[in-house]
């Protein structure tokens, strides 16, 4: 037999012709394909690791003010730029109220902020998304409506007017002497609540040279992908400048067409040997290439307990004697004992490591200090963020 081939040797019975029967043969088929067929890795497209430089949203934002609120809005003595922006509002619709805005003791009006995200190539008269966060120190923006608002980019230019009425999603219930809140009654969003007026220009066609961006910067992953597109698109396509980038050359071709089938080709991206600890919740997510080289581990403390349970003695009836209280104090100390030294051999792989964790019954909030440990003592290989 030649290296890699597997001679298969007949099992059932064979018939007069000398075939074996189609059960039999189904069964070999199916042991052939199990153990001669390709491993199969996880693969993803360039389009879920990768985008294309430029191609991004544009953050706009905006001040403005909301109405109809059920008196759980700003208070205009406290806020003033609240006053200050009604009233000037009410002179822009030909209302004067200059003369008596010491007076004025609404609290239906609240001053808020307004933000939103416009998604690259939108088109004017599009519309998207905002959402509105009160300023001041309205409690409840729960049914008020946002009234006009122009939305600002970067550059100084509105780009989109904002208008319409606020969903919360909260629940705000105040009584006497309790009050209940699900949510952030303050914050709340309005569906296709600003229509664009200005877009931003982005003329993608006419790039003959755009660039790919990984959103998780790696070397080998960028080799891959660059590996990928020159097998599809022809050599000398693609090429990796640094382990976030891959240059393209598509001088000749249609960008878009092209671009399109780049991103849906597969790719393996290669992920760094990573732990990620977030000792606020005691949350560990560590990658599957994180190895350890050989370690021994002993988790444990020294427990005293001291408990306290005072006792009434009180006198027999008819003597002369007096109620006391008898003290009476258990004191146990645990040193954890049956806890042993546990050693990790070289090369323990993720899997192995948390099942040896388990083993010595460490929880989350240990766990943290042996990583900890072991990456002080220079034996863990991986890179550790402590957030």
């Amino acid at each position: 037999m030649g290296q890699g081939t597997i001679e298969l040797m007949p099992v059932g019975r064979p018939t007069r012709k000398g075939r074996l029967l189609p059960s039999c043969m189904a069964a070999f088929l199916s042991v052939l394909v199990m153990v001669t067929g390709p491993t199969v890795f996880a693969q993803t497209r360039i389009k879920d690791v990768a985008d294309v430089e430029g191609v991004r949203s544009n953050q706009l934002v905006g001040y403005g003010i909301v109405v109809g609120l059920n008196g759980t809005g700003d208070k205009l003595n406290n806020s003033v730029f609240t006053r200050e922006s009604l009233i000037g509002m009410l002179e822009r619709l030909g209302v004067n109220t200059r003369d008596q805005a010491r007076s004025m003791d609404t609290k239906n009006v609240a001053a808020v902020m307004v933000t939103s995200n416009m998604p690259p190539f939108v088109k004017a008269g599009e519309r998207i998304d905002v959402s509105v966060a009160a300023l001041g120190d309205a409690t409840n923006l729960t049914g008020g409506t946002l009234l006009v608002t122009s939305l600002l980019g970067a550059d100084g230019e509105v780009h989109a007017v904002a208008q319409g009425t606020l969903a919360t999603g909260a629940i705000a219930v105040r009584g006497a002497a309790q009050s209940i809140t699900r949510g952030v009654p303050t914050s709340g969003r309005i569906a296709n609540g600003a229509t664009v007026e200005k877009e931003i220009p982005f003329e993608l066609a006419r790039m003959a040279t755009p660039r790919l961006g990984l959103r998780n910067p790696d070397l080998t992953t960028a080799i891959r992908i660059a590996a990928a597109v020159n097998r599809e698109m022809g050599a000398g396509v693609a090429k990796a400048s640094d382990p976030r980038t891959v240059a393209l050359n598509l001088q000749g071709r249609d960008v878009v067409e092209a671009l399109s089938r780049i991103e849906q080709l597969h790719v393996e991206p290669d992920n760094g040997a990573k732990v990620v600890i977030d000792e606020a919740s005691g949350i560990i997510v560590m990658g599957s290439n994180v190895t350890i080289s050989t370690v021994a581990i002993a988790q444990g403390n020294l427990t005293i307990r001291v408990t306290e349970a005072p006792e009434v003695s009180q006198p027999a009836p008819l003597s002369n004697g007096q109620t006391v209280v008898v003290p009476r104090t258990s004191v146990s100390v645990d040193d954890q004992s049956n806890r042993r030294l546990g050693i990790l051999p070289r090369a323990v792989t993720l899997q192995e490591l948390v099942r040896n964790m388990n083993a010595l019954g460490v929880g989350p909030r240990d766990m943290i200090s042996i990583l900890q440990a072991i990456k002080a003592a220079g034996a863990l290989q991986a890179d550790l963020e402590v957030r």
